[in-house]
């Protein structure tokens, strides 16, 4: 670990500071949050003995909220929780659940509850103050939108010359080289944990500048068209080389294309039924790896080898879930399954079969209600179909997309990206907020002369 990744790490929310100086508290929050997750090392650095360890997404969530703090505290003194954020609450609340019941002590159950806090809570709260509004998702959809731009120079320089800026930059490589390699080329992983993460990013980006770009609330940065944007990001998504991310932005797009066509709420219901759907069948192993005989013939040896192993490791998982399975093993591995020698040989790549293990059917629920309580938010204030229509609602109709495509995502991997939780956050207690216009400069008026008063 060179200088670099403890310059960035400590120096980080020095600069989320100057963030706060030079733009609005929200404007601030969202490019804290965006560009800490796009440009801060893969790191996890130990403070001591009995301290968390401080990693990017910690450093991310609470440099936003301590500079909140100093610079907007009013904002958080003003906060009202609900009743629609007690799912979030209970999630929170379940590892310590889970250390209690495990009998690990007081002070890994709170270590557990600092980390999910860290890295559910906070972005979830910052979204709450910030982005539950249409403006304010508006705005964050603009900034996924040009996160996804700035990462493109980037993305396509580790698609030419292989995922080398983070070696470059912090010293060493943040996953396996061997699986950037995809389709004889490279899949770029930039500053980020891996290459499904980045792709997965592009292609959320995507539909929010789609959003943006059909509903008229941006048409042009600075003299280029969005529509010429939209096409280099779309080109830079593909060739990251994620089928996943793909066939996320294929969804998307769909969803998106049937909201402005023939709007209904159907259209949300049936994409929030898929991961409940699933999990229902993968549980109790209605579908299981011994039915993915003819996987091969429609994505390939390759990556159907790959989904088989994965879902013969949520097998095994599940099975031991079932030994306790209310609140879970606990952290610390626990929930994985171990050889005679102590050796781990169990592979866990999805945040539902992590929560089910660790935290076990709470926090597994929790999980769903947390990522489903949005489109409540969502729908409550457009309850009219035909409203969705609207310029003014499209960001918010994006960001619930979003959130939808994000779990289902989480079915297959754990990426989280906290301008997902934020969008949450802001879905979950949405409301119209006052729409701003511009006021239409004064015109200049020559020859004209004013009559006297009489």
């Amino acid at each position: 670990m060179n200088i670099m990744v403890q310059v960035a790490m400590f120096g980080w929310p020095i600069a989320v500071f100057g963030l706060f100086f030079v733009l609005p508290p929200r404007r601030a929050v969202l490019a804290a949050v965006i560009l800490g997750w796009m440009f801060l090392p893969v790191a996890e650095i130990k403070l001591g003995a009995g301290l968390p360890t401080y990693n990017k997404l910690m450093a991310v969530s609470l440099s936003a909220f301590l500079g909140v703090l100093v610079f907007d505290g009013r904002r958080v003194l003003s906060f009202q929780p609900g009743w629609i954020d007690l799912p979030m609450l209970v999630w929170c609340l379940c590892p310590m659940a889970a250390s209690f019941s495990n009998d690990l002590g007081a002070h890994d159950a709170f270590s557990a509850l600092f980390y999910k806090v860290s890295f559910w809570g906070l972005p979830y709260l910052l979204g709450r103050l910030y982005c539950s509004t249409l403006l304010g998702l508006a705005e964050l959809a603009k900034a996924i939108f040009l996160g996804g731009l700035l990462y493109v120079p980037f993305c396509l320089y580790e698609i030419r010359m292989s995922p080398q800026l983070h070696a470059k930059l912090y010293g060493y490589l943040q996953h396996e080289f061997g699986q950037t390699i995809r389709y004889g080329g490279y899949r770029p992983m930039v500053f980020m944990n891996h290459g499904i993460m980045v792709a997965t990013w592009m292609a959320m980006s995507v539909l929010a500048g789609l959003a943006l770009w059909r509903s008229g609330n941006l048409r042009r940065i600075g003299r280029v068209k969005v529509s010429w944007l939209l096409g280099g990001l779309l080109l830079t998504t593909v060739l990251c080389k994620s089928l996943g991310a793909l066939v996320l932005l294929a969804i998307g797009a769909g969803m998106l294309w049937l909201c402005r066509v023939a709007p209904s709420r159907a259209v949300f219901i049936v994409l929030a039924l898929v991961a409940p759907l699933y999990l229902a069948i993968r549980i109790p192993k209605v579908f299981s790896a011994k039915d993915l005989k003819e996987a091969s013939s429609l994505v390939g040896e390759d990556r159907s080898g790959s989904l088989k192993f994965r879902l013969l490791n949520e097998d095994f998982l599940v099975d031991k879930a079932f030994r306790r399975p209310l609140f879970g093993w606990g952290l610390w591995g626990r929930a994985r399954i171990h050889d005679a020698m102590g050796r781990d040989i169990t592979v866990t790549d999805s945040l539902w079969i992590i929560e089910l293990g660790n935290e076990g059917f709470l926090g597994l629920f929790g999980m769903l209600t947390v990522f489903l309580i949005p489109l409540y938010g969502l729908l409550r204030v457009l309850p009219n179909p035909d409203t969705w229509k609207h310029p003014f609602a499209a960001p918010a109709i994006c960001c619930g997309v979003m959130v939808l495509l994000f779990l289902i995502d989480c079915l297959f991997n754990d990426m989280n990206n906290p301008a997902y939780v934020l969008a949450i956050g802001g879905l979950s207690r949405l409301r119209l907020g006052a729409i701003r216009k511009r006021t239409p400069k004064p015109v200049a008026v020559e020859g004209m002369t004013w009559a006297p008063r009489s």
